[in-house]
């Protein structure tokens, strides 16, 4: 099925209304659907480099609306979010999450993790229905949001208009895991930089 939605997202990226597609895809994959927009990104900013910035915000700007849709299931829809989460195998996660957000540091520990998931491989669209499942603050939510698929989106979008079909080889092999490493990187740097802020004040 995987292979099958992969395959058909890459068609949709040679597509004449590919932007529109690209516009849906990035807003569904951030409540349930399961591939990335990166998948059209790529192909798009290849065929048209010019449209990079365009391509950039557009995947921003839905895949962030489609986290609040995702925030708003998980607020609103118990059912759909548990059904959606348990698919994935995080069920079990959510509850210690949940139980541990009781304390300020249960509630930095989601800012990291839900900027990790906004930005690596880490399946996003869980974190956002998971955010409103715990009533996560949801000013915060789209904040962070925007800054971890604005930032994720950008440097896709750049690197592929910048470097073409090296940077597409270099994702399909080894993206997953340098997005991974510098995401955990810029978080451990924020929480450096937060706790010597904090010795000082």
């Amino acid at each position: 099925m995987f292979n099958s939605l992969y395959n058909k997202c890459l068609k949709l990226a040679a597509h004449k209304s590919s932007k529109y597609y690209l516009a849906i895809v990035s807003f569904i994959e951030s409540s349930f659907f399961p591939i990335p927009p990166d998948v059209m990104v790529v192909p798009m900013i290849l065929s048209k480099k010019n449209d990079f910035i365009k391509i950039f915000l557009i995947t921003t700007i839905f895949s962030v609306l489609g986290g609040i849709l995702g925030y708003l299931i998980g607020s609103f829809f118990f059912d759909i979010g548990m059904q959606i989460i348990s698919f994935y195998g995080y069920e079990e996660n959510l509850i210690n999450v949940k139980n541990n957000l009781i304390n300020t540091k249960g509630f930095f520990a989601w800012l990291g993790i839900l900027f990790l998931a906004g930005f690596t491989p880490l399946p996003y669209k869980i974190f956002t229905i998971a955010s409103g499942l715990i009533g996560f603050n949801i000013l915060i939510f789209i904040l962070i949001s925007l800054i971890s698929r604005g930032l994720r989106f950008f440097i896709v979008s750049y690197l592929s208009y910048k470097f073409g079909d090296l940077f597409d080889h270099f994702m399909q092999k080894h993206g997953s895991k340098w997005f991974t490493v510098f995401g955990i990187l810029i978080v451990f740097i924020v929480v450096l930089i937060y706790s010597i802020f904090k010795s000082y004040v």
